[in-house]
C-alpha cells in the first residue's frame, strides 16, 4: 500500500506468516501508536529498553525499525481522524505492532479506539499474563504465588455493543417482537417497560478458536493446567456452553496431551483400587450419586467407563504428566485467584469475565501500571501489544508515570516473534530494577527505603540491570 501519512522506514522488511509460523526477518518494521496523555513519556522510555535488549542480545546483527502510526488525540489533531484508515492498514500489513493508551473520543464512532482495532483486526485473544516481580508493592501476603495467563475472548459476549436503549424506538421494537415470539422469556423481566436491553452472543466457532489458541500455547510453554472460568450456573446456554465447546475441543483435538480433572479422579480411584467396579467409581466421583434418577445414574456410569478407555494412554500415572483442563464459576474464580493462587495457571475465559480477572489479579502484583497485555490472532498472525492502563493525563509530559505496562508488553511482543533472548533481558531489568528500589512514584511511596525515578530514569535503570 502507497501510504501517505505514515512514513515507512527504508531499511527494514516485513514481518509474514507461512504455513501458520510467523516469518520475521533480522531487521522488522513494527508499527507503534505512542499514546496519548502519558503515552508519549512512556515510550520514549519503552523504546530505549527494546533498543538497548536488540542491541546487547544480538550486537547489530538484528535490529527493529519502528513505524510510527497515528491514533487517538494525536491523529485527529494531525488528520482530524482519531482511526485513519491508514493505521489499520499499517496494522494488516505489517501483522504485528504496538501501543500506548488511547482517549476514549467524545460523542459519535468508535466507543473504544482499543475495541475497534480489535475488531477490525479480529484480534480474538486477548492475552495477559500476570506474574509477581520481587519487591513490587502488594496488598495480599503472597503475591509470589500469582503466575497467570488469561486467555480472554476479545470478539464476543457483551461487549458486542447490542444493545436497546430504554425509551428509543428500537427499544420498543425489539420489546414487541419480544414479547410475540417469546412470551415466556419476556415475564422474566421484573419491569420491562423502563428496561434497557442487551444481547450476549457467545459463539461455538468464537470459543473454539479462543480455548485452542490457549490449549497450544499452554503445551508450547508447558504450563500445568487451564482452567475454563464461567458463569454456566445461571447463563447456561452461552457461559455453560462456552465450557461445554472447550471441554469438547480439548478432548477432540488435544486427546493424547491433555486430561480432564474429573477424568483424575476416575483414573486415580483405579489406580488406587484395580478391582473398583464401574458404579462403585461413579460413587466416588459422584457423592450424590445415589439420589440421582436411573437416567442419570447411567449418565456418570458412562463417563467413568469412556475415562476408563484412556487407559493405555492415561493409566498407571501417566495421567499425571498431561496438561489438566478444569473448569470454575467465574466468581469463585475471583475469590480463589486471591486465597489460592497456586490453583491458577491459564485461564480461558469470555470477555466480561476476563475484563474482571485481568485487572483483579494485576492488583495482586502491583497494578495495571505494570500489567502488559496483546491482541492477536493466531490464525493470521496479527498482534497489538498494548499498555494496560489508561492515559493519565494529568502527569502527562511530566516524565514521571511507570512505563512498565509498555516495557513488558514489549517483553511479550519480542517473545511471540521468537526474539527469547531480548525478551529475557527485558526481564533480567525489570526484575533487578525493582527488586534494587529504584523505582517510580507509584512504587516508591510504598516502598521503605526506595529511590524515586523519573519515567526515563526507570527506562535507564532497567538497561543498566540487564548487564548485571
Amino acid at each position: 500500500m502507497e501510504y501517505t501519512q505514515v512514513k515507512v522506514p527504508a531499511g527494514g522488511a516485513k514481518i509474514g506468516i507461512k504455513d501458520g509460523k510467523l516469518q520475521v526477518p533480522n531487521h522488522p518494521i513494527i508499527p507503534f501508536v505512542e499514546g496519548d496523555g502519558t503515552g508519549r513519556d512512556i515510550w520514549r522510555a519503552a523504546v530505549r529498553v527494546f533498543d538497548a535488549a536488540v542491541q546487547k542480545a544480538y550486537g547489530g546483527k538484528r535490529q527493529v525499525h519502528w513505524m510510527e502510526v497515528y491514533a487517538g488525540e494525536k491523529s485527529f489533531k494531525m488528520f482530524n481522524s482519531w482511526l485513519p484508515d491508514e493505521t489499520v492498514e499499517a496494522f494488516k500489513e505489517f501483522l504485528v505492532g504496538i501501543k500506548g493508551p488511547l482517549t476514549t473520543p467524545i460523542g459519535g464512532g468508535f466507543t473504544s479506539l482499543n475495541v475497534a482495532l480489535r475488531k477490525l483486526l479480529d484480534l480474538y485473544v486477548c492475552l495477559r499474563p500476570v506474574r509477581y516481580y520481587k519487591g513490587v508493592p502488594s496488598p495480599v501476603k503472597h503475591p509470589e504465588y500469582v503466575d497467570m495467563v488469561i486467555f480472554r475472548e476479545n470478539t464476543e459476549d457483551i461487549y458486542t455493543g447490542i444493545e436497546f436503549q430504554n425509551g428509543t424506538e428500537d427499544n420498543k421494537k425489539f420489546k414487541e417482537l419480544f414479547k410475540q415470539n417469546f412470551p415466556k422469556q419476556y415475564a422474566k423481566m421484573r419491569f420491562p417497560d423502563s428496561s434497557g436491553i442487551g444481547i450476549k452472543p457467545v459463539s461455538k466457532e468464537g470459543t473454539e478458536r479462543l480455548v485452542r489458541a490457549a490449549l497450544q500455547w499452554s503445551l508450547d510453554n508447558k504450563r500445568k493446567s487451564i482452567n475454563f472460568v464461567h458463569k454456566g450456573n445461571i447463563m447456561k446456554f452461552t457461559e455453560g456452553a462456552f465450557k461445554d465447546w472447550g471441554y469438547a475441543l480439548a478432548k477432540r483435538e488435544f486427546r493424547d496431551q491433555i486430561v480432564t480433572e474429573r477424568e483424575t479422579w476416575i483414573l486415580g480411584n483405579k489406580e488406587q483400587n484395580p478391582h473398583l467396579s464401574l458404579e462403585d467409581n461413579a460413587r466416588l466421583i459422584d457423592p450424590g450419586f445415589v439420589m440421582m434418577s436411573p437416567d442419570q445414574q447411567n449418565g456418570i456410569k458412562q463417563e467413568v467407563e469412556e475415562a476408563l478407555k484412556l487407559w493405555d494412554i492415561h493409566g498407571d500415572g501417566k495421567w499425571k504428566s498431561k496438561l489438566l483442563i478444569k473448569d470454575s464459576i467465574a466468581d469463585v474464580s475471583l475469590q480463589f485467584t486471591i486465597i489460592r493462587p497456586k490453583d491458577y495457571d491459564v485461564i480461558a475465559t469470555l470477555n466480561l469475565n476476563g475484563d474482571y480477572l485481568s485487572d483483579a489479579l494485576a492488583a495482586q502484583v502491583g497494578g495495571i501500571g505494570i500489567a502488559p497485555g496483546a491482541n492477536i490472532n493466531y490464525v493470521t498472525g496479527h498482534a497489538i501489544f498494548e499498555a494496560t492502563h489508561g492515559t493519565a493525563p494529568k502527569y502527562a509530559d511530566l516524565d514521571k508515570v511507570n512505563p512498565g505496562s509498555v516495557i513488558l508488553s514489549g517483553e511479550m511482543m519480542f517473545r511471540y516473534l521468537g526474539w527469547n533472548e531480548v525478551a529475557d533481558l527485558i526481564v533480567k531489568g525489570m526484575e533487578a530494577a525493582i527488586a534494587a528500589k529504584t523505582v517510580t512514584y507509584d512504587f516508591e511511596r510504598l516502598m521503605e527505603g526506595a529511590t524515586l525515578l523519573k519515567c526515563s530514569e526507570f527506562g535507564d535503570a532497567i538497561i543498566d540491570k540487564m548487564d548485571d
